[in-house]
């Protein structure tokens, strides 16, 4: 349903209708709204059903038929060739030339047709929904199939969720220390409806319905029922309750694989179901300066990376209550928390069937969205709080002490001077683990022994009994980056380098037309590639080869000659522009935003640290950053100035005085874009016959738009005063 005029009269009708069949207590009349909204709604659209994949066999078309008649007479003239004497074998070997030479044609009419067929479905699906299809081109997630009954889920869910000690309280733990009383009251009142909003206009309209089948659609379009929703939402947090229907879930197993790069064109991976931002960076980044400063200064470090099992379906909602009692949470808060969690169930669909609904007697809901904070805070508990008081951490050559561990969600990396003192926190740590009755995974665990600079297997690490296995012959892969025994990126870098081959091989075989290829090279291969640029030490030689590679495949895609000049691909002043960006631009705003990610970090000891962003000696990110920013500072001195004939207060500009962070951030990387434009349009000075353009006098900047991919291709050709000339039918 896309019309306006449908969503206005269903708005209008409903909001008639809830206003006089609404009644009863809050629960009820929420169930009563959902219940309403779904079947008005499924009476009057119908309701969209998944389309089944039919197990019956195609008919073989007539080609088919005619390739497996063709086989079928040449085995039997081999047969008879077998038999026959010499004369009648000349004749046999003549008609079995023939018919080989008929099924060669069949064949190659029949691939050309598949191909075909091919190429359109692709083109369908891409022009259906782009991004999606450049996810699952560029490797994202694969299907797969649970083969196993009803009963053995069931038996699962039930092993995996039950908790036989659910009532039994965690008790005192010496470890973990009591916080001080807040100085800031926490805020209880309902939601306003503007908070209601955002929260909605935020929400993605493709997103799944839950329990009640009712879509974010419905409420983004009309606002009686969101707000009659809104209404209900106050009564119920000032009771204090939450609904039946709002402690069920339904799921289904998704498939866990093992990614290379689980990257997004958000710039950061999602790590537990929470978006990726600069926390992530800062974890690795400092991990990374600790063990260069190590490896350069011929220093002690042990550096060991902890998993938990199961993690998320294994925290007992004993913690969960602790947590809100050791951080002061009201009691109306807790109330309703430990409401929700008291009686929601879940049940998935496999194969069609569906399981009986299950309690969920421990664990958290992904998806959920107060899970992920609730987690957080049994975390720090558990984690954070306990290794406190073993040791200060080490050292960096700034100055600094860093902390001796920090999580991410459900990775823990510990970092200590020496082995000695890793022991001493892992086994703080499994104290209070075993306490929160959680149990970590040696096995996916990893550790680091430093001595002098050099890494050492002399020593062991242990974790609940269990031997931890050391980084050498066993990478392992932290929030998006990996970490070797060789202390160095330079494996990274060449899987780097080779997946960006795979992609460009993938994007070239997908049989789209080059302008469509262009496209998900700008919007999916290029953020995807952008985040490896940033997490790993790369040099601008690396990147430039790279971005040659990608041009050349450009160049062909968009029917341009190979002498056609990278300016013309990524300029973004010259007379004819295309919606593409350089990849060495993108590596060098990612480096330098990374910079400032780091020295303006709210965290002290991350700014402090000293943490270098090393880029090669062709070019520094962090002399490009202060460059910037000189310029920025002088702008600021000489003002808003008018270009031509206009007047004051025509144009604006954003002050570096008065900008925030934020914007201080983006003025630094749109600077630096300036001065890659600015040594494209020099270099474009110095080609004699492509850079004919710079003499060109035009009224305004020609865009590229929606003009036919042919006669774009000879617009550039003229431009650039190549040698290729349209033909008469063009």
């Amino acid at each position: 349903m896309n019309s306006e005029a449908q969503w206005r009269d269903l708005n209008d009708d409903l909001g008639v209708i809830l206003e006089t069949s609404l009644q009863g207590c809050v629960e009820r009349r929420i169930e009563t709204l959902t219940s309403l909204i779904y079947n008005i709604g499924k009476e009057r659209f119908g309701v969209e059903k998944r389309k089944k994949k039919s197990n019956t066999k195609q008919t073989p078309n007539r080609r088919e038929q005619k390739i497996t008649q063709l086989r079928k007479e040449l085995k039997d003239l081999n047969r008879r060739y077998k038999k026959s004497n010499e004369i009648e074998k000349l004749g046999i070997a003549c008609i079995t030339n023939s018919v080989r030479e008929e099924l060669r044609r069949t064949r190659r009419a029949e691939q050309l047709k598949n191909s075909n067929k091919k190429k359109a479905k692709n083109r369908a699906n891409f022009i259906k929904n782009p991004y999606n299809y450049t996810k699952t081109l560029l490797g994202g997630e694969r299907p797969g199939h649970l083969h196993c009954s009803k009963e053995e889920v069931e038996k699962y869910l039930h092993e995996t969720h039950s908790d036989k000690e659910r009532e039994t309280p965690l008790g005192y733990c010496p470890r973990v220390e009591e916080e001080e009383q807040p100085t800031i009251e926490f805020e209880t009142k309902e939601p306003t409806w503007k908070e209601v909003c955002e929260v909605v206009k935020k929400a993605r309209t493709g997103s799944a319905p839950g329990y009640s089948g009712v879509p974010y659609k419905v409420y983004k379009k009309c606002p009686k029922i969101l707000r009659k929703l809104w209404q209900l939402f106050r009564t119920l947090w000032k009771k204090g309750t939450i609904p039946e229907s709002w402690q069920k879930a339904e799921g289904c197993f998704v498939p866990k694989e093992k990614y290379l790069f689980l990257c997004t064109g958000k710039q950061v991976d999602e790590k537990g179901g929470i978006a990726g931002f600069s926390g992530c960076v800062e974890h690795t980044s400092v991990l990374s300066q600790l063990i260069h400063e190590a490896k350069t200064g011929k220093k002690n470090v042990a550096v060991v990376w902890l998993d938990l099992a199961n993690a998320y379906g294994s925290v007992p909602h004993k913690s969960i209550e602790m947590a809100m009692d050791h951080y002061h949470i009201p009691e109306h808060i807790k109330k309703i928390v430990q409401k929700y969690f008291g009686g929601i169930q879940l049940r998935f669909t496999v194969d069609n069937k569906t399981t009986a609904w299950q309690k969920l007697e421990k664990r958290i809901v992904t998806g959920c969205t107060i899970s992920p904070i609730l987690f957080i805070m049994s975390m720090n508990i558990i984690i954070m709080k306990a290794a406190e008081r073993e040791t200060r951490g080490p050292k960096t050559d700034s100055g600094i002490f860093l902390p001796a561990t920090r999580g991410f969600m459900d990775d823990l990396t510990v970092t200590t001077s020496s082995h000695i003192q890793a022991k001493w926190i892992l086994s703080a740590l499994e104290e209070v683990v075993t306490w929160a009755r959680m149990k970590f995974k040696p096995r996916k665990s990893r550790s680091m022994i430093l001595r002098k600079g050099q890494i050492t297997t002399k020593f062991q690490l242990k974790i609940q009994g269990d031997e931890i296995p050391t980084i050498v012959d066993n990478p392992i892969k932290c929030l998006g980056k990996w970490f070797d025994d060789t202390l160095k990126d330079n494996t990274s870098v060449k899987t780097v380098q080779t997946q960006v081959v795979e992609w460009l091989k993938k994007v070239d075989k997908s049989g789209l037309p080059g302008k469509f290829k262009a496209w998900i090279y700008q919007h999916g291969l290029l953020p995807r590639l952008t985040w490896l640029l940033m997490i790993y030490e790369m040099t601008a030689t690396t990147v430039e080869a790279i971005e040659r590679k990608i041009n050349s495949h450009l160049r062909r895609w968009l029917g341009v000659p190979p002498s056609f000049t990278a300016i013309g691909l990524n300029s973004r002043s010259s007379q004819l522009q295309l919606p593409l960006t350089s990849t060495l631009e993108e590596y060098k705003v990612s480096k330098s935003k990374l910079v400032m990610t780091l020295r303006d970090s709210k965290d002290s000891k991350i700014s402090k640290a000293g943490i270098q962003t090393r880029t090669g000696r062709k070019w520094s990110a962090r002399t490009a950053v202060d460059q910037a920013e000189s310029i920025l500072h002088h702008k600021d001195i000489v003002g808003n100035t008018c270009t031509g004939r206009q007047g004051l207060g025509m144009t604006h500009f954003q002050q570096w005085s008065k900008a925030t962070p934020k914007e201080k951030s983006s003025t630094v990387q749109s600077e630096i874009r300036t001065v890659e434009e600015e040594q494209r349009r020099a270099k474009a000075v110095e080609l004699s016959r492509q850079g004919a353009w710079m003499k060109w006098n035009l009224p305004a900047v020609r865009q590229l738009g929606e003009v036919a991919e042919r006669s774009s291709c000879w617009l550039w050709h003229r431009r650039d005063d190549l040698s290729w000339k349209p033909s008469a039918d063009e």
